[in-house]
């Protein structure tokens, strides 16, 4: 578990505890990896970058004993999340609606691409212009600032090597409190689709996302988790956006987690501890350096 979750989200911990899982802050001292890790940097807040490679590092040196299944960037995985975008095209149709723009939040791709895909089907397919938008964290902006190249999916390089919108695969996030969106880079389809133009990316403020989220859970009852709550901050600037300029727009968005687990970070909002967190370019600019060269035959 990225060490900066486990801090953060100890209730996500305990629950997998008490089904008898085993559970360690990356970077940890149980692998290779993760020891050299913590050598360079003791404090290292640990990335979904480097909580792969450790996984994989684990999985691969057990002899077999132990399996590690990478999601969230890789196809099958997208694809398998597109069952809620077929379910949301249903229950459009009960509605008697169909969306002008369909939001979510994106941090590897498969939350965003779950819900968007089946209606991009029908903008390729059907001539319909539904906005596709992926909201993403200003701390991780890997779509909107990264840069659309081949890198590696983790930071020790032991995963492939795939085309994405990436900061870098070394680089580590600063520790918001959407865990989920804390990657360097981006599902390779999804990446193709952005640099086409066929959807959209936008970045938002991590307190602000906490703004939108409270306003949310006092208005509907659901608590959302900090990850979602990044598709609420963007669903209701569209819905002030469509007021101001006088639209009708149906507006789509995945709630696609609670916060339940999360309660720490909403404490430190009404507390007014929450930071947001300016795009690091010099970090990024020094992640980048380390790409991998890939030669593209002629």
């Amino acid at each position: 578990m990225v060490k900066v979750s486990y801090q953060q989200k100890p209730y996500r911990r305990i629950l997998m505890e008490t089904y008898g899982a085993q559970v360690f802050a990356s970077p940890s001292d149980h692998t290779q990896y993760g020891k050299s890790v913590l050598a360079a940097d003791k404090d290292n807040p640990g990335s979904l970058g480097i909580a792969i490679s450790e996984a994989v590092e684990a999985a691969a040196s057990s002899g077999g004993a132990k399996k590690y299944s990478l999601g969230s960037v890789l196809g099958h995985v997208l694809m398998h999340q597109t069952v809620i975008g077929e379910e949301a095209l249903m229950q459009m149709d009960l509605a008697g609606e169909y969306p002008d723009v369909v939001i979510s939040c994106v941090g590897g791709g498969s939350n965003f691409s779950g819900i968007a895909y089946p209606f991009l089907r029908h903008n390729l397919k059907d001539g319909r212009k539904t906005r596709l938008l992926a909201v993403e964290p200003d701390a991780a902006p890997s779509l909107t600032k990264g840069v659309f190249t081949f890198d590696y999916g983790d930071t020790a390089k032991m995963a492939p090597v795939v085309k994405m919108h990436t900061l870098g695969h070394g680089f580590v996030p600063e520790p918001i409190h959407a865990g989920g969106l804390r990657y360097h880079g981006m599902a390779p389809s999804l990446c193709a689709l952005y640099d086409a133009g066929y959807i959209e990316a936008v970045a938002v403020p991590q307190v602000a996302t906490f703004d939108a989220a409270v306003q949310f859970a006092r208005a509907e009852g659901i608590l959302p988790a900090p990850e979602s709550a990044h598709a609420i901050r963007a669903a209701i600037d569209e819905a002030l956006d469509a007021k101001q300029k006088g639209d009708k727009r149906v507006i789509l968005f995945n709630l696609s987690g609670h916060g339940h687990f999360d309660l720490a970070a909403y404490e430190a909002y009404l507390a007014g501890k929450l930071q947001d967190f300016k795009y690091p370019a010099d970090k990024v600019k020094a992640a980048l350096a380390d790409l991998p060269e890939v030669k593209i035959p002629a």
